[in-house]
């Protein structure tokens, strides 16, 4: 799959059929559109998608939070054999743009668009004046087709994506997988904490994450596993403070079983499985050990279920 920085620099030899929208977290809601896409042999799929997020930019929303980061994002739309996804900057500029000159610059002239699929409700152009019956009006003009995606699909991926925000920020990781259809992921270079976990028997691996628009999940103990070097490892990992030594700002700290490797400066995709329970200050570091050592039974006859 090609990813391009905008509309023009996309080099796409073949005519398209284009989808636009957020496609935040890639659910299964947006999987049965994107496998429409992918479907159709005599044209390249693309989808367009914008960044930042509109709210961001027209609302000075700093509080929204994504299930996705971009390299997420092209990762799992590269696995559903999509040909392009194209990010399109969003500015204050572009959202002025006209419906028509979006349409002609951008998804005909750049995108070469001979088929758009897309929501029954969608609005575009300045000030979000057009909708579906004017971009077939368009259709008819620059020679593609319109195809609706009906209100039972566009409700099903709202619902989805608000469903797996309201789990994760529940601590429900098994009910937001579900819907994902794969399990949450959590990507980011690997630093230097503190080295507390070595003191107890429990060396982490600390992940930093730059994107500050990514969705952490409820605070607490979880089992995870990652893919690094071609090779499969479980672990657990804790998202909070590490409030019984004193921790005041949240971490996240991952334990893996069974690996013994300088992760200091990698990058990592580090996948969410299942939530063990909250975080906890305990009376002494003892009980502490203690509870980390019965995380690590319930984490390994898990992952025992697993195989």
């Amino acid at each position: 799959m090609e990813q391009h920085t905008n509309a023009n620099t996309f080099s796409g030899s073949k005519n398209t059929v284009v989808t636009i929208g957020t496609f935040d977290g890639v659910h299964i809601g947006h999987q049965k559109i994107v496998n429409r896409l992918v479907n159709h042999a005599e044209l390249d799929s693309v989808i367009l998608t914008f960044f930042p997020h509109p709210r961001m930019v027209l609302q000075q929303d700093n509080t929204i939070k994504l299930l996705h980061t971009i390299e997420e994002k092209t990762s799992v739309l590269e696995q559903l054999g999509l040909d392009h996804l194209v990010i399109h900057p969003f500015t204050k500029e572009f959202s002025r743009l006209t419906a028509q000159q979006f349409v002609e610059d951008i998804l005909v002239n750049q995108l070469k668009a001979k088929k758009i699929i897309i929501g029954y409700d969608h609005r575009f152009g300045r000030n979000r004046t057009a909708d579906i019956s004017t971009l077939k009006d368009f259709g008819e003009q620059y020679g593609f087709v319109v195809e609706e995606i009906t209100k039972q699909d566009v409700d099903d991926v709202a619902v989805s994506s608000t469903k797996i925000r309201t789990a994760l920020q529940k601590g429900q990781i098994e009910k937001a997988n579900a819907f994902l259809g794969q399990p949450y992921m959590l990507t980011g270079t690997i630093v230097k904490g503190k080295g507390i976990g070595k003191t107890l028997g429990y060396p982490t691996a600390n992940i930093q994450i730059e994107e500050a628009y990514k969705l952490i999940p409820k605070n607490g103990v979880y089992i995870v596993k990652t893919n690094f070097k071609g090779i499969t490892y479980f672990g657990m990992m804790n998202i909070g403070t590490n409030p019984t030594v004193g921790g005041k700002s949240q971490t996240i700290e991952t334990y893996f079983f069974n690996m013994d490797t300088d992760l200091y400066g990698s990058k990592m995709t580090i996948q969410m499985l299942k939530r063990i329970r909250d975080e906890k200050k305990f009376a002494s570091v003892d009980q502490l050990i203690e509870a980390m050592q019965n995380d690590e039974k319930i984490s390994i006859n898990y992952i025992e279920t697993l195989s």
